[in-house]
């Protein structure tokens, strides 16, 4: 149905139907409209219209005896009661091709029907039509032949045709009747050997027979045909593995054949010859000729208990994952489209034999490894390999199930069994690993660092993860765990013999507990200073507690002035020639053949200080003496006494020197210092005797002689001493002596006009003069 809108002034008309010879149309109630008018005019056609009238009833209407397959151009108008055209509209329509004649129908095939005619000017298309009872079956086509697909087979059809073009389709032809063949025979083929086919059908309809031809797809050899009422056939004779061709059709009870049926088949391959078996690296290799036609082959291999199949195109096969100590069974059959060949007699074949379990490794002895395993089927002889972590590697053949291996200490060794057979080497089981104790170490040294501390040392030894070093005295035992090979051991006892040994461990051994020991004695223990004495001033005697056998003792004083020792076996000793004055730290050592002690608690030790070397007396005046001294080493403060007879003075002093009062002129003293020490040592020092000087004559008197002469008188304190008399002047100095026992004394020739000091003194033996005497001013 082909509809246009036209729209003029709100009204419209469209085409309903179309066909060779008529137009239909139709249009919606116009307003107003009382009724309506239609003119078709033939495009390109002289004299050809036709003017029809409708009511306002009418809304649909035919434009029919129009020319086929002719454009007409279609004016509608709507007109009210007084014949005023209210509205008008304009069309164009071609009208459709003529009515085609058929001019034959046959069927070549059973789904479909062929129809000739003769072509219709102006058909751009034509329209088959096959009507059984109520179904149709339509179909367009451009020109002629055509035909009319989807059919039922062995079934009369009536067939019609239409012509098309754009403004519709013609009416129907006269029909013609047609009936489809028979439907071809659906075959099912099999090869039921290799050198058989078996062909089998279900009944066709309406078929009163089957014809059925067998050929090699090649072309090679004859055609074989069978005709046959039956639904079933079997060719014999055929080449083994050879693809054929097989075709099938029914005919009717006029003799008329149906559609055929083309179906390929092949035969199935004769059976695998010539075959191989091989074993490589836990595989079967399967080999045999090819065989005509195959597409693929099996291999079977079966050990009753499993079976392994390898399926391949080629003329060989691997068959991987074989039980080892089995033996198997192994065929090939051949494959192809078709089916199977029959398999190959069987062939027997042993695999490998399987990994040794119940591996065990032990050492029976130092040095000796034993490694044992449980027998394996098929088997036949058996290799260890054993391998050390340096790279070395071992093995033993043997058909028993142990062998003996030499081993060194401190090493892993790998090892691994392997059974065989004329099938090969078993595959690798369990690697197992034995590791041996490490060996004891070598180049044992022990060096003291104090008399309770020892440091051991050692050459490292392969296969120690950790050493422990253990010191073992009595009911004491000292341990020392280290990595290193080096442990030093403290909180030894001195004096003390030590059974020192050194055990090597690793992880996957433990310990190596046939090491050797070593001994080692301490050093002597400290001794304890019990008693410092002094036997005098540069002699001190040391006494100690002796808790050593067989040791020597050695003292030490040690001060600023050096160092003093004394040895002793004993336990004591004594240290001589000390010098004065100073400070000592004694203290003392215990040295025997296993080393030395450390040293005692050191004792402080003070010698007396020492003398003054200079000791200078001086008379200040009749009374009062100066005495000075140099420095005594190591004194802090002296006392210095003069004793006579008469008397005794006394000065202590920081000082080195000091005044001395209360002297009695004339007299003989001994002269005695004491020097003292911070902490109060003394030492007693006594120095040559000191007289004091003779005593002053009393009573000086002064007489004039004449002008330049003066007398000196006195009264002299002893008859037995001498004097000296001194004038001092402006004008010159003047002394003069008396002989022995006078007691004036006469200086002549003095200038005359000054003053003069005249001093009279005694005479000392040596030294300078005294001037402490009193002094008389003469002018």
């Amino acid at each position: 149905l082909i509809t246009i809108f036209l729209f003029v002034l709100g009204f419209s008309v469209s085409i309903y139907d179309v066909t060779s010879q008529s137009i239909s149309l139709r249009w919606p109630k116009f307003p107003g409209a009382s009724s309506y008018r239609v003119t078709a005019t033939a495009v390109n056609t002289v004299d050809h219209s036709l003017l029809v009238h409708f009511s306002d009833v009418t809304l649909k209407a035919p434009l029919t005896s129009l020319i086929p397959n002719t454009v007409y151009a279609i004016q509608a108008e709507a007109i009210d009661k007084n014949g005023i055209i209210l509205a008008e509209t304009q069309i164009m329509q071609s009208t459709a091709p003529d009515i085609p004649v058929i001019d034959q129908a046959y069927s070549k095939l059973s789904n479909s029907i062929t129809v000739e005619w003769r072509a219709v000017p102006g058909a751009t298309s034509y329209m088959l039509t096959a009507q059984d009872g109520d179904s149709f079956t339509e179909t367009i086509v451009k020109n002629s032949p055509g035909t009319v697909m989807g059919l039922k087979p062995a079934t009369l059809y009536r067939i019609t045709i239409r012509s098309i073009n754009s403004g519709g389709k013609s009416q129907p032809s006269p029909f013609r009747k047609a009936k489809t063949v028979l439907s071809a025979p659906i075959l099912s083929v099999s090869s039921l050997s290799c050198d058989s086919i078996a062909v089998s059908w279900k009944a066709v309809y309406m078929a009163a027979g089957f014809s059925v031809s067998l050929m090699r797809s090649d072309g090679l050899g004859r055609m074989l045909r069978e005709n046959t009422t039956n639904t079933s056939l079997i060719f014999t004779n055929l080449d083994p593995g050879t693809l054929y061709t097989i075709k099938a059709y029914a005919w009717n009870a006029n003799g008329m054949p149906g559609d055929d049926f083309t179906y390929n088949q092949r035969t199935s391959p004769k059976t695998p010859a010539d075959v191989k078996i091989a074993f490589n690296s836990g595989a079967l290799r399967v080999s045999w000729m090819p065989t005509e036609g195959a597409l693929t082959y099996s291999v079977t291999a079966s050990n009753g208990l499993l079976k392994l199949k390898c399926n391949t195109s080629s003329a060989s096969c691997l068959v991987p994952s074989l039980q080892c100590s089995s033996e198997y069974y192994v065929s090939v059959t051949a494959y192809n489209d078709a089916g199977s060949s029959k398999p190959t007699d069987a062939v027997s074949f042993k695999t490998i034999p399987c990994a040794p379990v119940n591996i065990s490794i032990e050492e029976d002895e130092t040095g000796h490894l034993l490694v044992s395993w449980s027998s394996v089927s098929f088997g036949h002889y058996y290799v260890v390999f054993v391998k050390s972590d340096d790279g070395l590697e071992v093995h033993c053949n043997t058909s028993y199930t142990q062998c003996h291996f030499q081993s060194d200490c401190g090493f892993t060794y790998f090892i691994s069994v392997f059974a065989y057979n004329k099938a090969g080497q078993s595959p690798l089981g369990d690697v197992f690993n034995y590791t041996t104790a490490p060996c004891c170490p070598s180049d044992f040294r022990a060096v003291f660092v104090s008399s309770d501390t020892v440091r051991v040392t050692w050459a490292p030894v392969r296969g120690a993860d950790l050493y422990e070093t253990r010191a073992a005295a009595r009911s004491t035992v000292v341990l020392c765990n280290d990595t290193a090979p080096a442990c030093t051991l403290s909180a030894l006892q001195c004096n003390t013999p030590y059974s020192i040994t050194v055990h090597s461990f690793s992880e996957a051994r433990g310990s190596n507990t046939s090491c050797a020991p070593t001994y080692v004695a301490t050093a002597p223990c400290s001794p304890e200073i019990k008693n410092i004495s002094k036997e005098s001033l540069s002699v001190i005697s040391v006494q100690w507690q002796s808790n050593n056998e067989e040791a020597t003792y050695v003292v030490t004083a040690r001060g600023e002035a050096g160092l003093w020792h004394c040895i002793s076996t004993g336990s004591s000793c004594t240290l001589t020639d000390l010098p004065c004055g100073s400070a000592f730290s004694v203290s003392a050592i215990a040295k025997s053949p296993a080393g030395q002690s450390l040293p005692s608690y050191s004792v402080p030790l003070e010698t007396a200080p020492c003398c003054p070397n200079d000791l200078t007396l001086t008379q200040v005046t009749q009374s009062v003496t100066n005495i000075s001294w140099s420095d005594g080493m190591g004194a802090q403060s002296y006392v210095t006494t003069l004793e006579s007879p008469k008397g005794q003075a006394k000065c202590h002093t920081l000082r080195n020197h000091c005044l001395l009062g209360c002297i009695t002129c004339g007299t003989n003293y001994t002269v005695s210092l004491k020097a003292i020490s911070e902490t109060g040592l003394t030492s007693s020092c006594t120095y040559q005797g000191y007289s004091s000087s003779a005593c002053c004559p009393s009573g000086v008197k002064l007489y004039r002689l004449s002008n330049n002469g003066i007398r000196v008188f006195w009264r002299a304190s002893d008859e037995t001493i001498n004097y000296n008399t001194d004038l001092h002047g402006s004008k010159g100095n003047f002394s003069c002596s008396p002989s022995s026992g006078l007691s004036h004394c006469d200086i002549t020739e003095i200038p005359c006009g000054d003053v003069y000091t005249v001093v009279v003194a005694p005479v000392t033996e040596k030294g300078p003069k005294l001037t402490f005497c009193p002094k008389k001013i003469y002018s």
